[in-house]
Protein backbone atom coordinates (compact mmCIF):
# COMPACT_ATOMS: atom_id res chain seq x y z
CA UNK A 1 0.00 0.00 0.00
CA UNK A 2 1.12 3.79 -0.56
CA UNK A 3 0.56 6.05 1.67
CA UNK A 4 0.57 9.98 1.23
CA UNK A 5 2.51 12.34 3.41
CA UNK A 6 -0.80 13.81 4.13
CA UNK A 7 -2.64 10.63 4.96
CA UNK A 8 0.44 9.58 7.40
CA UNK A 9 -0.35 12.64 9.20
CA UNK A 10 -4.52 12.07 9.37
CA UNK A 11 -4.06 8.42 10.12
CA UNK A 12 -1.98 9.28 13.01
CA UNK A 13 -3.78 12.12 14.71
CA UNK A 14 -7.49 10.59 13.89
CA UNK A 15 -6.13 7.26 15.85
CA UNK A 16 -5.26 9.33 18.43
CA UNK A 17 -7.90 11.68 18.68
CA UNK A 18 -10.38 9.00 18.40
CA UNK A 19 -8.40 6.73 21.44
CA UNK A 20 -8.65 10.24 23.67
CA UNK A 21 -12.48 10.51 23.22
CA UNK A 22 -12.61 6.94 23.87
CA UNK A 23 -10.18 6.90 27.00
CA UNK A 24 -12.27 10.10 28.21
CA UNK A 25 -15.55 8.24 27.79
CA UNK A 26 -14.25 4.91 29.70
CA UNK A 27 -12.87 7.41 32.50
CA UNK A 28 -15.97 8.77 33.47
CA UNK A 29 -16.39 11.89 31.00
CA UNK A 30 -16.08 15.41 31.73
CA UNK A 31 -14.97 14.05 35.70
CA UNK A 32 -11.68 13.13 34.08
CA UNK A 33 -11.04 16.95 33.36
CA UNK A 34 -10.98 17.73 37.19
CA UNK A 35 -8.70 14.71 38.45
CA UNK A 36 -6.71 14.14 35.55
CA UNK A 37 -4.35 10.91 37.00
CA UNK A 38 -3.00 7.51 36.03
CA UNK A 39 -6.58 6.13 35.33
CA UNK A 40 -6.67 8.12 31.92
CA UNK A 41 -3.86 6.73 30.41
CA UNK A 42 -4.54 3.12 31.33
CA UNK A 43 -7.91 4.05 29.93
CA UNK A 44 -5.99 5.83 26.89
CA UNK A 45 -3.67 2.32 26.45
CA UNK A 46 -7.10 0.59 26.58
CA UNK A 47 -8.90 2.84 24.13
CA UNK A 48 -6.05 2.34 21.68
CA UNK A 49 -5.85 -0.68 21.52
CA UNK A 50 -9.17 -1.51 20.93
CA UNK A 51 -11.06 1.65 19.74
CA UNK A 52 -8.16 3.68 17.77
CA UNK A 53 -6.63 -0.09 16.33
CA UNK A 54 -10.07 -1.22 15.52
CA UNK A 55 -10.78 2.24 13.73
CA UNK A 56 -7.27 2.69 11.66
CA UNK A 57 -7.36 -0.99 10.69
CA UNK A 58 -10.79 -0.37 9.21
CA UNK A 59 -9.82 1.70 7.09
CA UNK A 60 -6.44 0.47 6.27
CA UNK A 61 -8.47 -2.39 4.86
CA UNK A 62 -10.86 -0.31 2.82
CA UNK A 63 -8.09 1.13 1.37
CA UNK A 64 -5.78 -2.22 0.47
CA UNK A 65 -8.93 -3.71 -1.43
CA UNK A 66 -9.62 -0.72 -3.15
CA UNK A 67 -5.53 -0.34 -4.37
CA UNK A 68 -5.60 -3.99 -4.95
CA UNK A 69 -8.21 -3.63 -7.57
CA UNK A 70 -6.21 -0.59 -8.93
CA UNK A 71 -8.09 2.14 -7.55
CA UNK A 72 -6.81 5.35 -6.24
CA UNK A 73 -7.71 5.45 -2.24
CA UNK A 74 -7.13 7.77 0.60
CA UNK A 75 -7.82 8.58 4.17
CA UNK A 76 -9.15 11.54 4.46
CA UNK A 77 -9.72 13.28 8.18
CA UNK A 78 -12.86 14.64 9.00
CA UNK A 79 -10.89 17.13 12.16
CA UNK A 80 -14.48 19.21 12.83
CA UNK A 81 -16.34 15.98 13.20
CA UNK A 82 -12.91 14.36 15.61
CA UNK A 83 -13.59 17.21 17.47
CA UNK A 84 -17.01 16.78 18.04
CA UNK A 85 -16.21 13.01 19.47
CA UNK A 86 -13.27 14.72 21.81
CA UNK A 87 -16.41 17.19 22.97
CA UNK A 88 -19.39 14.25 23.41
CA UNK A 89 -16.95 12.22 25.11
CA UNK A 90 -17.28 14.42 28.04
CA UNK A 91 -20.53 14.37 28.45
CA UNK A 92 -20.93 10.36 28.16
CA UNK A 93 -20.82 9.85 24.93
CA UNK A 94 -19.64 9.39 21.25
CA UNK A 95 -20.70 10.33 17.88
CA UNK A 96 -17.60 8.94 16.20
CA UNK A 97 -17.29 10.17 12.36
CA UNK A 98 -13.58 10.38 12.04
CA UNK A 99 -12.53 10.76 8.18
CA UNK A 100 -13.45 8.29 5.34
CA UNK A 101 -11.20 6.37 2.33
CA UNK A 102 -11.98 8.45 -0.63
CA UNK A 103 -11.89 6.10 -3.91
CA UNK A 104 -11.71 7.39 -7.30
CA UNK A 105 -11.31 5.23 -10.86
CA UNK A 106 -12.51 4.18 -13.73
CA UNK A 107 -13.10 0.51 -13.38
CA UNK A 108 -15.58 0.80 -10.03
CA UNK A 109 -17.89 -1.97 -10.29
CA UNK A 110 -21.30 -2.38 -7.93
CA UNK A 111 -19.36 -5.53 -6.86
CA UNK A 112 -16.08 -4.26 -6.08
CA UNK A 113 -17.56 -1.38 -4.26
CA UNK A 114 -19.26 -4.14 -2.05
CA UNK A 115 -15.66 -5.84 -1.49
CA UNK A 116 -14.06 -2.49 -0.73
CA UNK A 117 -16.66 -1.41 1.90
CA UNK A 118 -17.27 -5.34 3.05
CA UNK A 119 -13.33 -5.14 4.04
CA UNK A 120 -14.00 -2.79 6.94
CA UNK A 121 -16.74 -4.45 9.07
CA UNK A 122 -15.60 -7.57 8.60
CA UNK A 123 -11.82 -6.58 9.80
CA UNK A 124 -14.00 -5.36 12.68
CA UNK A 125 -16.18 -8.84 13.36
CA UNK A 126 -12.49 -10.42 13.20
CA UNK A 127 -10.80 -8.19 15.76
CA UNK A 128 -13.75 -8.93 17.80
CA UNK A 129 -13.51 -12.76 17.66
CA UNK A 130 -10.14 -12.19 18.77
CA UNK A 131 -10.43 -10.40 21.33
CA UNK A 132 -13.04 -12.81 22.65
CA UNK A 133 -10.79 -15.95 22.22
CA UNK A 134 -8.40 -13.70 24.34
CA UNK A 135 -11.31 -13.19 26.80
CA UNK A 136 -12.51 -16.99 27.11
CA UNK A 137 -8.76 -18.26 27.68
CA UNK A 138 -7.64 -15.51 29.78
CA UNK A 139 -10.77 -13.99 31.49
CA UNK A 140 -12.00 -11.10 32.78
CA UNK A 141 -10.38 -9.75 35.49
CA UNK A 142 -7.33 -6.73 35.87
CA UNK A 143 -6.48 -4.50 32.80
CA UNK A 144 -5.97 -7.45 30.88
CA UNK A 145 -9.43 -8.40 31.02
CA UNK A 146 -11.24 -4.87 30.80
CA UNK A 147 -8.86 -4.66 27.71
CA UNK A 148 -10.27 -7.96 26.02
CA UNK A 149 -13.54 -7.24 27.01
CA UNK A 150 -13.94 -3.42 25.47
CA UNK A 151 -12.22 -4.77 22.57
CA UNK A 152 -15.00 -7.48 22.00
CA UNK A 153 -17.63 -4.89 22.72
CA UNK A 154 -15.93 -2.16 20.51
CA UNK A 155 -15.17 -4.27 17.72
CA UNK A 156 -18.20 -5.57 17.25
CA UNK A 157 -19.93 -2.35 17.53
CA UNK A 158 -18.18 -0.58 14.84
CA UNK A 159 -18.81 -3.50 12.54
CA UNK A 160 -22.01 -3.56 13.34
CA UNK A 161 -22.98 0.55 13.16
CA UNK A 162 -20.95 0.61 9.68
CA UNK A 163 -23.50 -2.17 8.23
CA UNK A 164 -26.55 0.60 8.47
CA UNK A 165 -27.51 0.08 5.24
CA UNK A 166 -28.06 4.10 4.46
CA UNK A 167 -25.10 6.03 2.65
CA UNK A 168 -21.99 7.07 3.74
CA UNK A 169 -22.23 3.67 5.90
CA UNK A 170 -20.31 0.72 4.58
CA UNK A 171 -24.00 -0.98 4.88
CA UNK A 172 -25.73 1.11 1.84
CA UNK A 173 -23.01 -0.14 -0.54
CA UNK A 174 -22.82 -3.87 1.12
CA UNK A 175 -26.76 -4.33 0.71
CA UNK A 176 -26.76 -2.87 -2.65
CA UNK A 177 -24.55 -5.59 -4.29
CA UNK A 178 -25.39 -8.50 -2.25
CA UNK A 179 -28.12 -9.08 0.43
CA UNK A 180 -26.98 -12.11 1.78
CA UNK A 181 -23.62 -11.45 2.73
CA UNK A 182 -25.00 -8.06 3.94
CA UNK A 183 -27.73 -9.69 6.17
CA UNK A 184 -25.14 -12.25 7.20
CA UNK A 185 -22.13 -9.56 8.21
CA UNK A 186 -25.40 -7.72 9.64
CA UNK A 187 -25.97 -10.82 11.86
CA UNK A 188 -22.41 -11.83 13.58
CA UNK A 189 -21.64 -8.31 14.08
CA UNK A 190 -24.64 -7.80 16.23
CA UNK A 191 -24.53 -10.87 17.69
CA UNK A 192 -21.11 -10.40 18.77
CA UNK A 193 -22.09 -7.40 20.17
CA UNK A 194 -25.14 -8.38 22.16
CA UNK A 195 -22.81 -11.55 23.52
CA UNK A 196 -20.04 -8.90 24.54
CA UNK A 197 -22.62 -8.32 27.34
CA UNK A 198 -23.06 -11.65 28.76
CA UNK A 199 -19.09 -12.56 28.80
Amino acid sequence: MKFSDREKKDLFIAGIMISLAFAILLSGGYNVLLSLNSGLIIAFVIAFFTAGIGFLLHEIMHKYVAQSYGLRAEFIANYNMLWVALGASLFGFIFAAPGAVYISGWNITKERNGNISLAGPVTNIVLAVIFLILLLIFGTSGVLGKLFSFGLTINALLGAFNMIPVMPFDGAKIIAWNKGIYYLTLIVAVGLYFGSWYI
